[in-house]
């Protein structure tokens, strides 16, 4: 089979077009997350000649280890931060419209309990604004009864009940690729596995990068009009090239992964922690049970993947014993976990972390600019104003006005993929766009059924193997797929069927299997499993 489409940049023709110096590009942007890919969109759109390096692969860092929520950020509310809530709301709707089964509504119970604040009312006008702000209405009031009946084994003891709304849950890695799809179909260019090593600068503006293919070690300059450092939590790193100042706190956030059947829940359920008071979500996701997230500044490494703490595991289990003690869930029966590393602007560590705020920010120094903050729901604001940002130092060029679409229509809908699953086919348009189409022509019949529980299939496997720039095992286990967090042992028990894959889509033989599978199974032990595995 092994024929290879342009859905994604060719790495190896790319590099060789990069040392030959033949493209003069106006725009090179640093880092391959949300944000990245956002100003890839927006700037492919707008006629602007751009080039997206990632020193990893696409959405490896914070982008693939979000909450997986894209929400209006019903707490920004009561820090008074109105327009942020609803900058965000209006995103999350407009996404809801664009890519639903990649963007999906879901309910949440915030539970209500004796002496617990905000009560009732309180919390009730906080949602009518919410949803007025959204310009939608559906909060409504649960009784402990209903409550009760909704989650099986729910702790009752002082519970009143429960406020109802909604937000949204995505993949947010699959967010990224969809991004870089369309980004790459407007004429944007974006390549993983390609480190800017540092900047060049011309009387001290900055004028290009020095980039590192981080698979053979060589090295090439590249020209440019304008560098956007979009490298969230590293974004200090690169912008101390010409400013020494530093406004990035990294924020770790962990998560724990569960069996649906070990906690079933159908919606979101929201507590105070019984230790801090702070948030804690349990929520469905990908057909498991996720509980979530930690708050804490992350001191390590930044260049190693984070990981999750034995303090931060007890602390996300006593949450699940405090609201349903009648499971006794333990370590053993996680699946997984992943944590990541949130780009928050502020350097006070003397401040809580949860009470800092999740605004952006946009510097421009000496030719570069550098953005970071935010958060996934408003991806397209933020990319924005980069581009607006980056405008003084693109010349005169003209910036093409884009309609307000964020992802155009697919031209394809759920029906025309003939599956009697419309909920599954909507899902792969949300994921694939106009691709879903050819992504199942292209499988077996074997490879278009689910596996086992998830809502994946091997035709996606196949599809990006052969199309989304996948260079190792982890790629395609844990971003471009999610099997590696919602299966088993990392998906063990897939890897007869992904060897044949890998070795018809991308050549690689039993060695190369081999060293690939021993990378991946570290990588998931280390760095998604449990601490100290």
């Amino acid at each position: 089979m092994n024929v290879r489409s342009t859905t994604f940049t060719d790495r190896k023709a790319l590099w060789k077009t990069l040392q030959q110096g033949d493209s003069n590009w106006d725009m090179v942007i640093v880092g391959g997350g949300i944000i990245g890919a956002g100003i890839l969109r927006e700037a492919a759109r707008r006629g602007i000649k751009a080039l997206l390096v990632e020193q990893q692969d696409f959405a490896s860092g914070t982008s693939s280890r979000s909450s997986k929520m894209v929400h209006g950020g019903l707490r920004y509310i009561s820090h008074g931060d109105i327009k942020l809530t609803r900058d965000s709301l209006s995103e999350r709707e407009r996404l809801l419209r664009e890519v639903p089964g990649l963007i999906d509504r879901m309910g949440y119970f915030f539970t209500l309990r004796k002496g617990q604040f905000p009560g009732r009312f309180v919390f009730g006008l906080l949602l009518a604004l919410y949803d007025w702000l959204a310009g939608i209405k559906n909060h409504r009031y649960f009784n402990k009864a209903s409550v009760q009946q909704q989650f099986s084994g729910i702790n009752s003891h002082g519970l009143n009940g429960a406020m109802y709304y909604t937000d949204t849950v995505t993949d947010d890695a699959r967010l990224v690729l969809r991004l870089l799809q369309d980004a790459t179909e407007a004429g944007g260019v974006a390549v993983n596995y390609m480190k800017v090593e540092s900047l060049l600068k011309t009387e001290g503006q900055v004028t290009g990068v020095v980039i590192k293919n981080s698979e053979n070690a060589e090295q090439v300059e590249i020209q440019c009009k304008s560098v956007v450092n979009a490298t969230g939590a590293w974004a200090d790193r690169l912008r101390n090239e010409v400013n020494p100042e530093k406004r990035i706190r990294p924020l770790r956030g962990s998560h724990l992964v569960l069996p649906m059947a070990k906690l079933p829940v159908k919606d979101a359920l929201t507590l105070f922690h019984p230790v801090d008071k702070r948030p804690v979500f349990i929520f469905p996701w990908e057909g498991t049970t996720v509980v979530g997230t930690t708050d804490l500044d992350h001191n390590e490494d930044l260049d190693k993947e984070p990981v999750i703490s034995e303090q931060e595991l007890a602390y996300l289990l006593e949450a699940v014993d405090a609201l349903f003690p009648q499971h006794s869930l333990s370590r053993d029966d996680i699946l997984s976990t992943w944590s990541g590393v949130r780009p928050v602007i502020g350097s006070d560590e003397a401040k809580d972390p949860s009470k800092e705020r999740r605004d952006h920010a946009v510097w421009h120094d000496k030719g570069l600019v550098t953005v970071s903050g935010g958060k996934l729901t408003t991806f397209r604001l933020i990319a924005l104003d980069a581009i607006k940002a980056a405008g003084e130092t693109l010349g005169n060029i003209e910036i093409l006005e884009s309609d307000d679409c964020i992802f155009k229509p697919p031209g394809i809908t759920a029906t025309e993929l003939n599956i009697a699953d419309q909920q599954w086919a909507q899902r792969l348009i949300g994921r694939y766009g106009k691709h879903a189409k050819t992504l199942l022509a292209e499988a077996t019949d074997a490879e278009r059924l689910p596996i086992e529980t998830t809502a994946f299939c091997l035709a996606e496997c196949r599809w990006a193997a052969r199309n989304e720039s996948v260079v190792h095992l982890d790629d395609l286990m844990l971003r471009r797929t999610r099997l590696g967090s919602i299966l088993e042992h990392g998906g063990e028990s897939l890897f007869p069927a992904i060897e044949q894959i890998c070795a018809q889509e991308l050549n690689w033989d039993a060695e190369l299997w081999n060293r690939e599978l021993a990378r991946y199974r570290e990588i998931w032990r280390k760095r998604y499993y449990l601490p100290g595995s």
